[in-house]
């Protein structure tokens, strides 16, 4: 259910490149906490959007999943679990999954959302219960594109690659 206007071309790819692109990943991970998502899932692109609307300070960079410098930060943070179903945030060089990046984003928005915080007093394991229970049923529930979504030129110096095959 992809929208014609978030595919680019392999041409088009090469010379939409945005100055982020150029920048090591885990080092900027050091100045702006990075979110790693699910490029092709609906709920996962609906809630970097929510991010994006509400980090008025424009303190977070994103990345696709399926992309390769979140494949590098992975990698370099020694991230074991499966590469596609949490969200991971990388801050300072350290990859935090499922609930704990969704903990530690809400806390970076500031504001009302703050108030979800105290749910890591909560146990992780119940927690991430829960956070797999929606993770497993999502592109059912919410549905799924054919293609990672592409940002608008208004935020695309704050994602760090295009997904598939972009500038890493």
């Amino acid at each position: 259910m992809a929208d014609s206007t978030d595919i680019q071309t392999e041409s088009e790819d090469s010379t939409a490149a945005s100055a982020a692109d150029s920048v090591d990943p885990v080092s900027l991970s050091y100045q702006h906490p990075i979110l790693l998502f699910d490029g092709v899932c609906n709920l996962c692109n609906n809630s970097i959007q929510f991010v994006i609307e509400h980090d008025s300070d424009a303190t977070f960079r994103f990345a696709p999943l399926q992309s390769p410098v979140a494949q590098e930060l992975l990698d370099e943070c020694e991230y074991s679990g499966d590469r596609f179903d949490s969200v991971v945030l990388v801050e300072n060089g350290t990859c935090y999954a499922k609930s704990d990046a969704v903990i530690r984003s809400v806390r970076h928005l500031g504001g009302i959302y703050r108030l979800l915080s105290p749910g890591r007093y909560v146990p992780r394991w119940l927690r991430n219960r829960l956070y797999d229970f929606i993770a497993n049923r999502r592109y059912g529930w919410f549905g799924k594109r054919d293609s990672c979504m592409m940002p608008t030129p208004d935020i695309e110096e704050r994602f760090l690659a295009g997904g598939p095959g972009g500038d890493s």
